[in-house]
């Protein structure tokens, strides 16, 4: 599968891939990706199946999705990148690093750990998305209105809201019936033999409860050389609430273990 992408390279500095989490696009780590570019980074940033403006596919997968960005890699010429992947993009960045290691320069993974995931935490998300899409509605106003029905945070809202096509149908640029099918396999933690043997950064927001203590040893288990950094009054979407901080993080660590 091809997937849109921007990359931004930058010679001869070596090459960042971001990738976005549940329910984004390309766009949601962008201030990272213009901190990186000043600090000589080259960036790729890509929209992953199903999601912005990549093709839809009834499989979605970690293996499939892996299979995605290295067809993006060789299409780029690029046969080492670091990897920051935040929430699912962070499971799509550690499932590459333990199965293509070689192709894995340094990996940061943004508030998500290698485990499995009980149901139900996205299920006020799902009964709002598709309320928008039975209304139809023709307004980002609109469809603001019913998902605050379902959603009572707005900032989540506008996070959502930034994939709305008004007057389109389907209304949602993501493919919504693909990742309510395949939502026991995002939030599952597919097995991988062997560890990573780079450099790794693991960020947690203080307030998600995606990464806690008890996925210490897992993570110390598959990333013998991982460190670990707490953004302080940040919840699961950390890279918004505390950019500057975040962004800082993530350049100092990808520019000393360079």
């Amino acid at each position: 599968m091809q997937l849109n992408a921007q990359f931004r390279p930058a010679q001869p500095g070596p090459v960042v891939v971001l990738i976005h989490g549940l329910f984004g696009s390309l766009d949601n780590l962008g201030l990272l990706a213009k901190a990186l570019g000043e600090a000589g980074f080259g960036v790729l940033s890509l929209d992953l199946r199903n999601h912005g403006r990549s093709p839809h596919s009834p499989e979605h997968t970690y293996p499939a999705m892996v299979t995605d960005l290295l067809a993006l890699l060789d299409e780029q010429g690029l046969a080492e990148v670091s990897l920051v992947g935040h929430s699912m993009g962070g499971k799509v960045a550690m499932q590459c690093a333990l199965r293509h290691p070689q192709r894995v320069k340094q990996l940061v993974v943004v508030d998500m750990a290698p485990a499995d995931y009980l149901p139900g935490e996205h299920d006020a998300v799902f009964a709002g998305l598709h309320a928008v899409a039975r209304q139809a509605p023709l307004t980002r106003v609109q469809a603001d209105a019913c998902l605050a029905q379902h959603l009572t945070d707005p900032a989540v809202r506008q996070f959502l809201l930034k994939s709305f096509l008004p007057g389109a149908q389907p209304c949602w640029r993501f493919n919504l019936a693909a990742l309510q099918a395949n939502y026991p396999q995002i939030l599952a933690w597919p097995a991988v033999e062997g560890s990573y043997p780079g450099p790794s950064l693991f960020i947690k927001g203080e307030l998600s409860p995606y990464l806690q203590p008890h996925h210490q040893g897992a993570i110390a288990g598959l990333f013998p050389r991982a460190k670990a950094r707490l953004v302080l009054g940040a919840g699961h979407w950390l890279h918004a609430e505390k950019p500057l901080l975040f962004n800082k993080l993530v350049v100092d660590f990808l520019s000393a273990s360079s």
